[in-house]
């Protein structure tokens, strides 16, 4: 078979625009350079026109698609990658033993820590075992966390020695090979109470977790000190890193606990209150509202903190500039922090901005530039300013607040 012989000077005489005594050519009519055996030629400026997107004074350009003319270029003959399918939840009909995790989940959510903790949990399991979670009260994101059973517990309320009575209860119930806590201040409480009532060891603030041993430091860090997988133990704080499989059932679990026998306590009442957020510190806040350079209205943004009832933070520009205490400074030179939703008003997003903010588990941006590293960083972002959204804010919790107490009134009449 031979190949079809090219010839330039027809296909240059077929693109030839008759018109004036300079020669003039027809590059975007390939149909005939086609036709004698040319390759197809690209249009450049087709493509970038395709590419624009609409609006604003500054072109802005979207490189994901690429806009082609009349003729097909080399990237149509690539194979588009297929896209990928749906993860599969797996399922664990007739587990052998279970692992139970008893988290904090306050507020009904699974915490940082309390991941870390379905992610050990899932070591001990294995293929054979299953994780059983324990919560008291309904808790989200069981089955992604790494969860196979689920069981919700009645809200115990702020007493720690009913929710101890009532956690214990479903552990003899459930009887699982081990049981794990997060060694936090709410967490490590309830797990040396549970351990004094089922009269059974506890190895605290775990930092390995294998199915050969666990492990935790001892004696400032200078040694370790080793102890096979029990029934009880507590995990330390991020040491272990997240369940990163395919979501699991999260099977609910229904379990009859006859009630405990009440016992004498010195807990006359119990109630949780909740530090102010005006006055906490960065890095135990849990909701932080920031404001950078772009904000020029303080006092705006100190009434929607309050409305929010957030904490204080700024960048550092402001710090530097006087218009916010230095401790309120967000950053790898300020506080880095580790709250749950960190919302910034005016904040481009420099590099040591977002090293502080990297902890976080929602960030929420408003920017004017679309491109900002902030509005990059952000899980939900407004192009906008900031100067007109803050009053919008204020307006829209002032009607909701409004709304709730007509609510009340209406119910208490």
């Amino acid at each position: 078979m031979t190949r079809i012989r090219r010839d330039p000077r027809a296909e240059r005489a077929a693109i030839r625009i008759a018109a004036g005594l300079r020669p003039r050519y027809d590059r975007t009519a390939i149909g005939v350079a086609k036709a004698a055996g040319g390759r197809p030629r690209r249009d450049p400026r087709t493509e970038r026109t395709g590419q624009r997107v609409p609006g604003g004074d500054r072109p802005r350009f979207d490189l994901g698609q690429i806009a082609r003319g009349e003729a097909p270029v080399l990237a149509e003959s690539r194979q588009r990658p297929a896209q990928a399918a749906a993860p599969k939840i797996v399922i664990v009909e007739a587990p052998a033993f279970l692992v139970a995790v008893v988290p904090d989940a306050a507020g009904g959510r699974l915490s940082a820590h309390d991941r870390q903790v379905l992610g050990a949990a899932r070591a001990l399991a294995g293929r054979e075992g299953a994780v059983a979670l324990v919560s008291t009260g309904p808790c989200e994101g069981a089955g992604p966390a790494g969860a196979d059973r689920h069981l919700a517990l009645d809200e115990a309320g702020a007493d720690p020695d009913v929710r101890a009575v009532r956690v214990a209860a479903a552990l003899e119930e459930l009887a699982p090979r081990h049981v794990l806590f997060p060694e936090s201040l709410d967490g490590g409480d309830l797990a040396r109470r549970v351990a004094v009532r089922m009269g059974a060891n506890l190895f605290d603030n775990a930092e390995v977790v294998a199915p050969g041993g666990l492990i935790r430091p001892a004696r400032g860090r200078r040694v370790e000190q080793r102890a096979a997988p029990g029934l009880l133990a507590s995990v330390a704080a991020d040491a272990i890193a997240d369940y990163a499989g395919p979501p699991r059932e999260a099977r609910p679990l229904m379990v009859e606990a006859a009630p405990p026998a009440p016992r004498p306590s010195a807990i006359v009442s119990a109630e949780r209150i909740p530090a102010d957020p005006a006055t906490v510190p960065l890095a135990l806040a849990e909701f932080v509202t920031s404001a950078g350079n772009g904000l020029h209205d303080l006092d705006t943004f100190r009434r929607l903190v309050a409305a929010l009832n957030a904490t204080p933070g700024a960048s550092r520009v402001l710090c530097d500039a006087g218009l916010m205490p230095r401790h309120a400074q967000v950053g790898a030179s300020g506080t880095v922090l580790a709250a749950t939703c960190y919302f910034a008003l005016g904040i481009s997003g420099a590099p040591q901005h977002l090293q502080g903010v990297a902890g976080c588990e929602h960030v929420v941006a408003v920017n004017t530039d679309l491109h900002a590293a902030m509005i990059e960083r952000a899980g939900l972002a407004i192009v906008q300013d900031a100067q007109r959204v803050m009053p919008a804010l204020l307006r829209l919790l002032a009607w909701d607040t409004e709304a709730r107490d007509a609510q009340e009134a209406g119910e208490r009449s």
